[in-house]
């Protein structure tokens, strides 16, 4: 069954600079129809993405991305702001907010700010009204949201970049960690599915749905984190999650309905997947392809081989029982004492001298954390390395008693 709503089939597209971003911000979201898409009676939650609890560009919500939202917000008098953080097991979302420059935005705007950690934000199960693909199978006690997302708008903040599992990541997979506690991974491999069931629980229970997308820095490579950063000074805004995705995919150079769950979305009639039936507003984006390519990180490949490879019979072991934390040890060890100190280090330096990295700058204290080999980094790979071990010893004497 097709769903209509205001601004289906519609995004907005504008290129940007330092010195008008905050102003082109609310510019994107008013062509975009963002008024028509959300009530101004009711409670508006700002889903911020924190992908690294330290920042790194093109990675998570950027901090003139979340102000532009709320100075255009509060500008047309829509009341009571909430900005909401998933809680993640690999990030420390109370640190990557400082990092990241969020809460001093959200502070200086008196905006609440809220972490969806339990017992602090309450949690119910959720009867959907439609049919959906796969969350009922995968969590058959039922299906646990925070409570707070019932009756309000919400506006997601993501960024143009790829992703190791869904090609490209964005207004769809930003629900991700909104809509499901840390038991989220169990959902990988049958991700695309995944997000087009989390797009229909978000059309039954909230009464507005936006997106304003980031691409002054976007990403390409293994992301979401461990990518290579390119300046594009664009910024996209709609009501329509899928099309917004879309049209992210075809800038980064994808074909929007090659990736399974904008496709997937367009059959079922959530939005529109399909780039000739998208109406761009703003800047001309016909001859845009940047060439981007998704891929994996030693991390991520090893991920893959459980949820779709050799591995498979071993994945409730792996990921679903008690020895579930050597992959966030090995989730840790790779990206923050490997990857960031050889390749993430050189990479946010060359970032912090260009336009947008001289704005990030401009933000709060003006620091920037540069996580590198340290004492806690230390004990963090002596711990994944224990974990991997650990790991590695149980499923030697599982598969010796099968």
């Amino acid at each position: 069954m097709s769903i209509d709503f205001p601004g289906k089939g519609k995004v907005a597209v504008l290129r940007t600079t330092p010195e008008t971003v905050l102003g082109d911000i609310g510019r994107v979201m008013q062509m975009a129809g963002y008024e028509a898409a959300l009530p101004k009676d009711r409670d508006t939650i700002l889903k911020v993405n924190i992908t690294w609890d330290t920042w790194y560009p093109g990675c998570s919500t950027t901090p003139w991305q979340l102000e532009g939202v709320i100075r255009r917000l509060k500008a047309d008098g829509y009341g009571r702001l909430i900005a909401a953080h998933n809680r993640t097991v690999v990030v420390d979302a109370y640190r990557g907010e400082r990092n990241n420059k969020h809460k001093y935005v959200v502070d200086k705007y008196g905006v609440e700010n809220i972490h969806l950690y339990e017992p602090d934000v309450e949690w119910v199960v959720y009867e959907p009204k439609r049919e959906l693909m796969v969350l009922p199978q995968i969590f058959p006690e039922g299906i646990k949201i925070p409570k707070l997302f019932l009756g309000r708008n919400i506006i997601h903040l993501p960024t143009v970049k790829t992703h190791v599992f869904t090609t490209i990541t964005g207004a769809m997979k930003n629900a991700f960690g909104g809509l499901l506690n840390e038991r989220r991974h169990w959902t990988h491999a049958v991700i695309h599915e995944t997000l087009v069931d989390l797009l229909t629980i978000q059309q039954e229970i909230h009464p507005g749905i936006f997106a304003v997308m980031d691409g002054t820095f976007a990403g390409d490579g293994p992301g979401p984190r461990a990518m290579r950063p390119h300046e594009k000074d664009i910024i996209l805004a709609s009501a329509d999650q899928v099309a917004i995705d879309a049209i992210s995919a075809k800038l980064q150079g994808f074909d929007p309905l090659s990736i399974p769950f904008i496709r997937l979305a367009h059959e079922r009639g959530l939005g529109i997947g399909d780039p000739r039936e998208i109406e761009v507003v703003g800047i001309d984006i016909s001859n845009e392809n940047w060439g981007f390519v998704a891929g994996d990180t030693f991390a991520s490949k090893g991920q893959k081989l459980i949820y779709h490879g050799p591995l498979k019979p071993f994945e409730n072991l792996l990921l679903r029982s008690p020895l579930v934390p050597w992959s966030y040890f090995a989730s840790n060890f790779y990206h923050n004492v490997y990857w960031y100190p050889v390749h993430g280090r050189r990479r946010v330096k060359q970032a912090l001298e260009s336009k947008w990295g001289q704005l990030f700058l401009s933000y709060d204290d003006g620091k920037v954390v540069l996580p590198g080999p340290e004492p806690k980094a230390t004990v963090l790979a002596v711990a994944g390395l224990a974990g991997l071990l650990l790991s590695a010893v149980a499923l030697g004497r599982r598969l010796r008693s099968a």
